[in-house]
């Protein structure tokens, strides 16, 4: 299991379309992937999921991956999340 904090620096944040591109990319990887904020974890695979943490540009999230490709989930996770992808 890996885990990473991180800044959301989209605009403007992981809201409908930025959502939507996240959960897609979460959904091709086999690893469990969670998403964290304050004490709220969610499935970063569910959209609705997603979208209840209402994540706006400069939140801080933690990234979590479990499974085969946990390394490669988390960093295009990130790197997404971070703007570079």
């Amino acid at each position: 299991m890996l885990e990473k904090e991180v800044v959301i620096a989209v605009d403007p944040g992981l809201q409908a379309r930025p959502a939507a591109q996240f959960v897609q990319k979460a959904n091709s990887f086999t690893s469990e992937i969670f998403i964290e904020k304050d004490t709220k974890r969610i499935n970063a695979k569910s959209i609705m999921g997603l979208m209840s943490l209402a994540l706006s540009k400069g939140n801080t999230i933690k990234i979590i991956t479990d499974g085969s490709d946990d390394q490669e989930a988390l960093e295009e996770l990130v790197a997404f999340v971070e703007g570079k992808k």
